[in-house]
């Protein structure tokens, strides 16, 4: 008796829980990753802006506070963080749309592959 892998995933006559004897593959949910990674790199873009915007004038009038001083330091820091993370999300973003692409086409070469073993059922190709 010959069995299929959409016999093994539960569904007995070849249907399986998704209803077809084919296994798909779906790019959506690799390329909203991407889009929600790009989404977020662009949200961190003007951050460096905004932080110089919120500090202008901060330190005038402010020599003997030494926390203040400090204050520079930190934003720095910030400024590298902020620009690491939005390089992470454009590169992420670039790697995620590279999967959904790679498993397109690992399920085209697969499928053909398949073609010269396929065998007709009742006039249908399987």
């Amino acid at each position: 008796m010959r069995q299929r892998l959409s016999d093994l995933a539960g569904g007995g006559g070849g249907g399986g829980p998704v209803g077809g004897d084919l296994l798909r593959h779906s790019d959506g949910a690799w390329l909203r990753a991407a889009g929600g990674a790009e989404g977020m790199g662009m949200h961190l873009g003007p951050v460096r802006t905004e932080l110089a915007t919120a500090h202008e004038g901060l330190l005038a009038g402010t020599a003997g506070l030494s926390a203040l001083a400090e204050l520079g330091s930190v934003r720095e820091s910030w400024e590298r963080r902020f620009e690491t993370a939005r390089r992470e999300c454009g590169a992420l973003a670039g790697n995620l749309r590279a999967v959904a692409r790679a498993q397109g086409e690992t399920n085209e070469t697969v499928k053909s592959s398949f073609a010269p073993v396929a065998r007709r059922t009742m006039g249908v190709e399987r």
